[in-house]
């Protein structure tokens, strides 16, 4: 009839049921994944201030946490240990009795048949100068000294019961170091995550608290420029060139257009990070009351699903999963 549309795209949009058969983008709780923090020495879980709702654990509140994991069906966690005593070359972090690998079998232990247990693979945590790399006499980041550090950690880690190393130094050529050290210990199975398009983010303030961070400065040397697009991707495809079984972006929401160019350009899972400054702000906008905080959350994590993550970082992962497992 004439003066009327001939598309209604209303009718797609008409009830709840039909937009959810009509639905693009689905957000399931095996597609994410929790970051938990774990401190040495520590009694009781410790709120991170920066973080409502995020603690760094005891060990026996990490084995709780991961149990709570599990049974909310998320994919896996991603561990971040925070050591008593730092070093020039992050020594805590290949040692067998330190945090990190200490935990990482208590939840190989704990919860490796349920869940994916992951390691995060960089010196940050445990060197006294924060930085992601053991530093060279002029006080820059060493990129090959710091690959024999990535080598031994990594196998440290797969020894422990780490399925999944998260690559998150930015030295060029790590994937390939790891990689090698793992197949010569014969680690063949272990899954490595290069987070190929690390950028050096504002995003990551929060995590500094987290981690108990003694950086001073920044990684702008070898994190990526926030302005390059074409880069990210081009990391990416250098880290599954070297052997990575999924890559990474990170962080998220700032950077959905390089997650979508790099899932165009790879033909591997490509994950991606949603940040702790990302977290940060939707916890203080709801918690002031200016957005719906539910909404907010499963809103953020569908848009980074539907840019092309495979599978999410978030630290909502259980919240979120209890949410879309209810409905």
């Amino acid at each position: 009839m004439s003066g009327f549309p001939v598309t209604r795209l209303r009718r797609l949009r008409q009830s709840m049921p039909v937009r959810n058969l009509v639905r693009e983008t689905t957000l399931t709780a095996q597609q994410l994944v929790l970051p938990m923090f774990v401190r040495e020495g520590q009694r009781e879980p410790a709120p991170i201030g920066s973080m409502p709702g995020v603690v760094q654990h005891s060990l026996d509140s990490l084995r709780a946490a991961a149990v709570a994991a599990a049974e909310a069906g998320v994919g896996g966690v991603m561990l971040f240990g925070v050591p008593e005593v730092r070093d020039a070359e992050g020594s805590g972090a290949d040692d067998p009795a330190g945090i990190l690998n200490v935990a990482t079998g208590a939840l190989a232990s704990e919860v490796g048949d349920a869940l994916v247990v992951q390691t995060d693979l960089c010196l940050d945590e445990f060197t006294d100068h924060g930085h992601c790399g053991v530093l060279a006499s002029d006080g820059t980041v060493d990129n090959d000294a710091t690959l024999d550090r990535y080598r031994s950690m990594a196998v440290a880690q797969a020894r422990a019961g780490s399925r999944l190393l998260g690559l998150s130094g930015m030295m060029d050529g790590q994937v390939a170091a790891v990689r090698e050290a793992l197949d010569t210990e014969g680690f063949h199975d272990t899954l490595l995550l290069g987070y190929a398009a690390k950028y050096a983010s504002a995003f990551y303030g929060p995590f500094r608290e987290a981690v108990d961070s003694q950086l001073t400065g920044d990684r702008r040397t070898y994190q990526v420029d926030p302005a390059n697009r074409r880069e990210g991707v081009r990391e990416a495809l250098l880290d599954v060139d070297e052997g990575a079984d999924i890559v990474m972006v990170k962080p998220a929401m700032a950077f959905l257009d390089v997650l979508r160019e790099v899932r165009d350009a790879v033909d591997v899972p490509v994950w991606a990070y949603q940040v702790s400054g990302e977290y940060a702000m939707i916890e203080a906008a709801a918690a002031n009351g200016w957005i719906d905080r539910r909404a907010a959350i499963l809103e953020s994590l569908t848009s980074i699903r539907r840019a092309g993550a495979d599978v999410v970082l978030s630290y909502w992962a259980v919240e979120a999963a209890r949410w879309l497992r209810s409905r």
